[in-house]
């Protein structure tokens, strides 16, 4: 399958925009083109002529951000079918990039479209974030993009983070109270929230911000609690 000529010309565009290396947009193209093909991806997104601005434009609207543009150890919490994990690899060759995944069959998929896609500095993690002892307190950025709720999502992130690390979490709207348990949560773990950014990745999208937290204090020993917990009993605002 190749792409047709508006897929083509719309991920030009966003390498200009974002400033992609040498190779970016043909690690790009390459990653489209199997999830619109594999079975295995964890995405019902699949048309290229969608999944350009659905997945690829929002994965990279990050980039605007510093602490995104310049990461050299990120973890994506969560990735299904690789977004953004795939897209900032490709945009970010220096960077070390981990796709954390719990799902064995989405990581297969995973490992796949690595090796299509050319990503030598990609490695996909089989585990939950709360069990991956070997990735706490080393990355300087964290990404979620549509994994949870912010409390549950800054608890996963937490204790994975470098002091003085980010995590970017992609929502869309988000209602006082998550934004409350958010903070509440962020208070908790050593995380300070930095204001919510809203972003247009492409022009259809609406209410998309990027909600940025960083690291300034140690997250208390007592995380990350047992698997399921930070979803089972969220840090909240209330008493």
């Amino acid at each position: 399958m190749s792409l047709p000529s508006p897929v083509r010309q719309r991920l030009a565009e966003l390498a200009e925009r974002h400033r992609l290396p040498r190779g970016g947009s043909a690690a790009l193209e390459v990653l489209l083109v199997l999830g619109a093909e594999d079975p295995g991806a964890a995405t019902t997104i699949r048309d290229p002529a969608e999944a350009v601005d659905r997945h690829v434009a929002d994965s990279l609207i990050a980039l605007e951000l510093d602490a995104v543009r310049g990461a050299t150890r990120i973890a994506d919490l969560g990735p299904g079918a690789g977004w953004p994990g795939l897209a900032l690899a490709a945009a970010l060759p220096e960077a070390l990039v981990a796709l954390v995944e719990s799902s064995s069959r989405h990581c297969a998929y995973l490992g796949r479209a690595v090796e299509a896609a050319g990503l030598a500095n990609v490695t996909v993690v089989d585990a939950r974030a709360e069990e991956w002892r070997e990735g706490l307190g080393v990355h300087d950025l964290l990404t979620a993009r549509a994994l949870a709720a912010l409390p549950v999502v800054c608890e996963y992130a937490a204790p994975l983070l470098a002091p003085g690390g980010t995590l970017v979490a992609w929502k869309g709207a988000v209602g006082e109270e998550e934004a409350a348990d958010g903070g509440a949560a962020a208070a908790i773990l050593g995380l300070e929230p930095e204001p919510a950014r809203r972003v247009q990745p492409f022009p259809a999208a609406r209410d998309r911000t990027l909600h940025a937290f960083r690291k300034v204090a140690e997250t208390p020993a007592r995380f990350p609690r047992r698997p399921g917990m930070a979803t089972k009993r969220p840090l909240s605002a209330k008493p």
